[in-house]
C-alpha cells in the first residue's frame, strides 16, 4: 500500500510525513510537491504535483492506494484546485481520498467553510471512496500572536466570549495518519477539536501567567481588528480573513466537544498552556 501526501512540504505536511514513518516505511510514502528539490529532506519519495497544472496530478498519482488531500493555501481557488486532485485520482485509480476539511463544515459561520462544503461535495460525486478529517483551529493561530501581543501590551481580537477548541498541528497530523494507516475509515467524518476549549481572555491570562506580566484581551469590531491587521502589515485580504473567521468564532464557529481528535490519537490533545509555553520558549 503506497500513501501519498499533497502538499507535503507544508507546515501540516512535513509533520504528517514524519507520523507516517513511525508507522510504515518510507518507501511506502510519496510527497507530493509542487518543486520536489524543497522535500528532500523528508526521507521519502517526492513526485512533482501542482494543484493547478492537471497533468501533473495523474502522473503523480500512478500506483497510490490511499491519499491525503490537504487542502489548498489559495483560498478563493480551492475548489478548481481540488476538483483537478480528484478527477486526477479517479483516472490513476487511487483507492481512498482521506481530505482536510474544516470543523463542523456543513453548519460552520466561517466563510471560509464554503469551499470545504464544495468540495466534500465533489468527494460525494466522485464515486471515490474518502474520509472527511473536519479539521479545528490550530493552536499556532494564536500563538503567533504572542509576540505580537507582547511588543503592544495586549492582544486584540474580536472572537469575544467565542469557545476555541483548538489544538495543534501535531495533533492533526497524528489523526490523519492514524486514518491513513488503519482500517475502518472508509466514509467516516470525523469533527477533530482539541479536548480544551478557551476564549481570547482566556489565552491571554494564560500568557500573562507565564510571561510573569499582565497582558489583556481587547476585543474589537471586525472592522477595527481588519484595520488593526492591515496597519500591522497583513495583506487586506488576509486581514479581512482573519478578522471575519474571529467573528465566526465568537459564533461558535471553531468549538466542539465531542473528543473525537483524542479518541482517534489514542492521547489527550496538546493542552493550551503547553502551546503558550513552547511559543514563548522560542522566542528567548
Amino acid at each position: 500500500m503506497t500513501i501519498a501526501v499533497t502538499g507535503a512540504t507544508g507546515q501540516l505536511g512535513r509533520i504528517v510525513i514524519e507520523k507516517l514513518k513511525q508507522k510504515v516505511a518510507a518507501s511506502e510514502i510519496v510527497a507530493l510537491v509542487r518543486n520536489p528539490g524543497k522535500a528532500q529532506g523528508l526521507g521519502v519519495n517526492a513526485r512533482q504535483a501542482d494543484y493547478s497544472r492537471p497533468e501533473t496530478l495523474e502522473t503523480a498519482l500512478q500506483g497510490i492506494a490511499t491519499l491525503l488531500l490537504i487542502s489548498s493555501s489559495e483560498v478563493g481557488q480551492r475548489i478548481a484546485q481540488h476538483g483537478n486532485v480528484i478527477e486526477a485520482a479517479k483516472k490513476a485509480g487511487v483507492g481512498h481520498i482521506v481530505y482536510t476539511s474544516i470543523l463542523h463544515a456543513d453548519s460552520s459561520p466561517l466563510s471560509l467553510g464554503i469551499e470545504h462544503r464544495q468540495t466534500e461535495a465533489l468527494l460525494r460525486a466522485s464515486g471515490l471512496a474518502f474520509t472527511l478529517l473536519r479539521n479545528g483551529w490550530y493552536t499556532e493561530n494564536y500563538t503567533g500572536s504572542i509576540p505580537a501581543a507582547l511588543a503592544g501590551g495586549a492582544f486584540i481580537g474580536s472572537a469575544g466570549e467565542g469557545r476555541i477548541a483548538s489544538a495543534t498541528r501535531e495533533d492533526y497530523a497524528e489523526a490523519a495518519a492514524v486514518v491513513l494507516t488503519g482500517q475502518g475509515h472508509v466514509g467516516k467524518t470525523y469533527e477533530l477539536a482539541g479536548d480544551q476549549a478557551w476564549t481570547l481572555a482566556e489565552l491571554a491570562r494564560e500568557v500573562s501567567r507565564q510571561a510573569g506580566r499582565e497582558i489583556p484581551y481587547r476585543n474589537l469590531s471586525e472592522a477595527d481588528y481588519r484595520a488593526a491587521l492591515e496597519q500591522a502589515g497583513l495583506p487586506s485580504g488576509l486581514a479581512a480573513l482573519l478578522a471575519e473567521s474571529d467573528v465566526g468564532a465568537s459564533q461558535g464557529g471553531l468549538f466542539d466537544d465531542g473528543r473525537q481528535l483524542s479518541a482517534l490519537i489514542g492521547r489527550p490533545s496538546t493542552p493550551l498552556s503547553v502551546s503558550v509555553a513552547r511559543a514563548l520558549e522560542s522566542l528567548n
